[in-house]
């Protein structure tokens, strides 16, 4: 039998449409926000829409997971990626005839439900095009790819954005998703089709209880990382994704193209944290335990302690930009390590036959947080005055709490991964 490495053809045909379908998506995520709050100049408008954004994505990511074990995965990749390109597409026509706010928060939703059916597709692939001792180098790579274009697209986008404003990104992010597609019409997946006597919803409701039911009762362990990486989520990565641009754009006195550069710069700084957790679990791929999760989750609280402090105490605005972003990029890095070692042990304990609808649920549970946290941060930046320190310290205090009482758990999941 052919062993399946992280370098056969089709995990490599899926890794380089992903670079190039990540890398369109992250520009456009990157541009769209911004140009909304520079049009409105509102934070709590702004965290309400990226809030709203993500809402689709969590209810369409259990259905993707039950249509991923039910449809060829590749076909999935294809249509979806194909679908995004045409969507953009009638955006950047719609643009120049209709109102920009409403167009960007129905574009926005859209997209991220397209991504909700996308990535429970890319995710369940892994498992099936690499062999099980290969899965966590597997899923640092795919993590490292995300934060490479994380890095690389709003530094770009940045720019693009400074100089020549949100046409040009509309037409390179059409660009990406079609050439994307074509890459992966050319993978092959294995896959069985299931026969089904009952009809599709019927069918999906069925599957989505198992799933649940699989998480819930039969490996609750799973649940209960998932909600840890689900608070942590909530109170740390939901700020900086609201503070960054409105602290950086808007309050800080930048100029609007130096603001604009900054932020794209922060941006890729804190992706490169990304990579840098990705690149440190493929390393330790076979030495990280769940027993050091509480100690990462300490470390993220820190990381977002010493911003809170800068804003508290520092006068000039580009050693608080450095501080708030070194955080930040520290906060990616011990984050990352926390979400592959989460993803690998879910994608291990769980059959094949359910994986698709298994990471569906599980990172629907943890996702369910973020529009939470993006809704009342906005609020919150909205409504603070000149404190902004305040909601890092909190924040920071909180998880620390968290990394504490959960020091039993993470070592049980050790247990459990030994049986």
């Amino acid at each position: 039998m052919e062993k399946k490495t992280i370098e056969s053809k089709d995990f490599l045909l899926m890794l380089i449409g992903q670079i190039i379908s990540l890398f369109g998506n992250q520009i456009l995520r990157f541009a769209l926000p911004l140009y909304l709050l520079q049009k409105t100049g509102s934070s709590v408008l702004f965290g309400t829409i990226t809030a709203c954004s993500f809402i689709p994505m969590i209810i369409l990511f259990p259905i993707g997971g039950i249509i991923a074990d039910r449809v060829n995965k590749r076909n999935i990749m294809v249509i979806l990626d194909f679908s995004t390109s045409a969507i953009i597409l009638c955006f950047s026509i719609m643009a120049k005839v209709f109102y920009i706010v409403p167009l960007i928060a129905a574009t926005m939703m859209i997209l991220f439900a397209i991504q909700g059916a996308y990535q429970p597709a890319v995710k369940a692939s892994i498992s099936i095009l690499v062999d099980k001792e290969h899965l966590m180098q597997a899923n640092s790579i795919v993590d490292m790819i995300s934060s490479f274009a994380n890095m690389l697209g709003p530094v770009i986008g940045g720019l693009l954005f400074s100089f020549i404003g949100l046409t040009p990104i509309l037409y390179i992010s059409i660009a990406c998703f079609f050439v994307s597609a074509v890459m992966e019409i050319f993978i092959n997946i294995p896959f069985e089709k299931k026969q089904r006597n009952e009809n599709l919803f019927v069918t999906g409701l069925r599957d989505m209880e198992g799933s649940f039911r699989f998480v819930f009762k039969k490996k609750p362990v799973l649940w209960k990382i998932s909600i840890t990486y689900e608070m942590v989520s909530m109170l740390l990565c939901s700020l900086f994704v609201i503070a960054l641009p409105v602290l950086i754009t808007q309050n800080m006195g930048f100029s609007e193209r130096m603001a604009n550069r900054l932020y794209g710069y922060a941006q890729g700084v804190i992706a490169a944290g990304s990579i840098a957790g990705g690149l440190l679990a493929g390393i330790l791929s076979k030495k990280l335990k769940a027993k050091t999760i509480p100690y990462l989750i300490i470390g993220c609280a820190l990381s977002i302690l010493t911003s809170g402090l800068a804003l508290q105490l520092f006068q000039s605005s580009m050693a608080i930009y450095v501080v708030l972003v070194a955080g930040c990029s520290l906060l990616m890095v011990l984050s990352t390590l926390f979400q592959i070692q989460m993803m690998s042990y879910v994608q291990i304990l769980t059959p094949n036959e359910l994986i698709g609808k298994v990471i569906a649920c599980v990172i629907c549970v943890c996702m369910c947080s973020n529009p939470i946290g993006q809704f009342l941060y906005g609020f919150v930046f909205e409504h603070i005055g000149d404190n902004y320190y305040l909601p890092f310290y909190a924040a920071s205090f909180i998880v620390i709490g968290i990394g504490v009482i959960t020091r039993d758990l993470f070592c049980k999941i050790d247990y459990v991964m030994e049986q």
